[in-house]
């Protein structure tokens, strides 16, 4: 296997690691379970994958040889994973009601879903 494919397949690891954790801790939220939501655990072990998931994610780019501004599906990625980081920030910790968090929660899991098939489809409109 080729360090790009070993790269790839964790980089694919950790993005599902943090879909389902993401989706783990807005069930959370929308059971009021704040108390599980506050342990330790939950509150690092999203930093670390994501952390990894980007510098994985980061360290293909440049394996790859893509140049950012002329690939069009990085580019999307790019803004899925910003709006994804906005609208999870309002799910599991701005979101003023729980009407408002859950309607954030829903948008960023069709947002992951967009990026997933950006990445499998290597194209920008994959619909």
């Amino acid at each position: 296997m080729s360090t790009y494919q070993i790269l790839k397949h964790a980089h694919m690891g950790m993005a599902y690691l943090t879909i389902t954790l993401f989706a783990l801790r807005g069930g959370l939220m929308l059971a009021d379970k704040q108390h599980v939501l506050a342990s330790k655990l939950l509150r690092i072990l999203p930093h670390v994958i994501d952390t990894a998931l980007l510098a994985l994610g980061i360290t293909l780019v440049v394996v790859g040889g893509w140049p950012l501004l002329q690939t069009p599906w990085l580019l999307a990625k790019i803004a899925g994973l910003l709006a994804y980081v906005a609208l999870g920030t309002i799910a599991l910790k701005r979101g003023r009601t729980k009407q408002i968090r859950s309607i954030a929660l829903l948008a960023a899991l069709l947002v992951v879903a967009y990026i997933v098939l950006v990445a499998k489809t290597k194209l920008a409109l994959p619909f």
